[in-house]
């Protein structure tokens, strides 16, 4: 009995030094974060016409910083892995800070596009900040649970940064009646978030000795780039290029000489052999497979809540409706990351992953017989962000208490890189599914209502797979007793940083 008192003592004592040094610090970020995701929504149509485009190429600028993040997300991990994951961050946030005051100033479509797509260095924030808090907790007994808690109140920072920066963008340009003037905002926060981790984050230890896998790195950004390429060129121009089918098929091919490299570098840019360990490849995999409703499932979500009923499906809600049914799912999100380190301690770490996974499939699947009235969307809704909301901050930092010292950011990362390749594939099947469905006769709803259950049911079905995926796991993975000293499989980073 004293003894877990003293242990329940310490990990309070564990998590209240990490929150005292860094979380306050780290929200600030995570809520800049935020304002950058949710500020520009709300514009989309008042951009397009200061640029003087059509409404269609908005779609290029999400696919341009969505292409560039896959790429650099874990590139920059593995630097902050090799010489401090604060540098990388000040780096990351100085990026997407030029970026951002540059998207202010834009005037043209090209200009105005590089721009966006910089400005996704933002990506990697998450990732990098679950590293420092681990990194700093290490040392102490409850690393692992005082990260799955820190992690959560940073998912609460962005999405309250997203809902934030909703509602301010469109109350400043109301105000402003100017585009330029408005997007000043979210340049101002990201710069002034920048000194924020400049003088009040501390560095994390790297291992000395690294080396940087540039061969392993440029075919692993050959490959994303050919695979998300393909995918958001088939959402733009359909699945009947064979042109595009064979970008990502090139893609997949490079994935066998980059995975034949990395086995044999004593360091390389992705280790393998950690990823392959039993209570990893389901977490990575899992984080996938959320991604195909966390960031695929939300532009269906919103033009079914508009869709005029008398097609026979939809909601027929306006903007402003359908801005409120977003906050409450964002909300959901929120009250869900809270909640899940609050049942992965009374329970274990592993069932708290399950039971957020599990929820996400339930939301989704229920939409499939209930789905005719605002009601019944935003329980679904409710129900899936539940899971969502928790899964978002305890993946990245279940990849954490799983990975060697050195490969913390890495590991970290390549949960939000398998995420947002999982969101690529369901934006590129989902706009084919819906295209698909519009063909049919709108005024019988039935084509059109099987391209939205279609949606539902691939969603559904990934977070059934993600449940299936997290049973194999060791019972005691991602707790604090697993994680003391994580192994290195076959001890390459101690080789490595003992060669000159």
């Amino acid at each position: 009995m004293t003894t877990t008192g003293r242990a329940g003592a310490g990990g309070a004592a564990s998590a209240a030094r990490i929150s005292a040094s860094l979380i306050g610090w780290l929200f600030l970020v995570e809520l800049t974060s935020g304002v950058l995701q949710g500020y520009y929504v709300p514009l989309a149509s008042d951009i397009v016409k200061h640029l003087g485009v059509n409404d269609a190429d908005y779609n290029w600028f999400d696919a341009a910083q969505l292409l560039l993040s896959a790429i650099v997300v874990p590139v920059l991990a593995k630097l902050g892995d090799m010489f401090g994951h604060k540098r990388v961050l000040l780096v990351s946030i100085a990026l997407t800070a030029a970026a951002s005051w540059w998207l202010a100033f834009a005037g043209g479509f090209g200009s105005y596009l590089v721009a966006f797509a910089l400005q996704g260095f933002y990506v990697v924030w998450l990732p990098l900040e679950v590293a420092l808090i681990f990194d700093r907790g290490r040392r102490g007994e409850h690393a692992v649970s005082a990260t799955r808690r820190a992690a959560g109140l940073l998912v609460v920072a962005l999405e309250t940064g997203a809902i934030a920066g909703a509602l301010v963008s469109g109350m400043i340009f109301s105000a402003t009646g100017s585009v330029p003037g408005t997007l000043i905002v979210p340049a101002v926060c990201a710069t002034l978030v920048f000194f924020a981790v400049l003088f009040g984050v501390p560095e994390s230890e790297p291992l000395p000795g690294r080396r940087l896998d540039s061969g392993g790195f440029a075919l692993l950004a050959l490959a994303l780039l050919l695979v998300t390429g393909g995918l958001t060129l088939m959402r733009q121009e359909g699945p009947g290029e064979l042109w595009v089918w064979l970008l990502i098929a090139l893609g997949l091919a490079v994935l066998v000489p980059f995975g034949l490299l990395e086995l044999r570098r004593p360091d390389p840019a992705i280790d393998l052999r950690v990823m392959r360990q039993p209570a990893m490849w389901p977490v990575i995999a899992t984080a996938g497979l959320i991604g195909i409703s966390l960031l695929g499932a939300q532009a269906p979500l919103s033009t079914f809540a508009g869709t005029d009923p008398a097609n026979g499906y939809g909601l027929g809600l306006s903007a402003s409706q359908r801005s409120l049914v977003i906050g409450v799912y964002l909300i959901s999100l929120i009250v869900g990351a809270l909640l899940l380190p609050v049942v992965s301690s009374a329970l274990s770490p592993r069932t708290g992953l399950i039971a957020a996974s599990a929820l996400v499939a339930v939301g989704y699947l229920l939409f499939l017989p209930f789905h005719a009235s605002t009601l019944q969307v935003l329980v679904n809704m409710i129900i899936a962000g539940f899971g969502a909301g928790g899964l978002v901050g305890a993946l990245p930092a279940a990849a954490a208490a799983m990975s060697p010292r050195g490969q913390t950011g890495v590991a970290t990362a390549m949960t939000n890189t398998t995420k947002t390749i999982g969101g690529s594939v369901a934006s590129a099947v989902f706009g084919v599914a819906l295209l698909a469905g519009a063909s049919g006769a709108v005024a019988s709803g039935a084509a059109s209502l099987a391209g939205y259950l279609t949606v539902w049911a691939i969603c559904g079905g990934g977070a059934v797979a993600a449940v299936l995926l997290l049973l194999v796991v060791p019972r005691s993975a991602f707790s604090d007793a697993a994680a003391e000293a994580p192994a290195d499989p076959l001890g390459t980073l101690a080789d490595s940083a003992e060669r000159p």
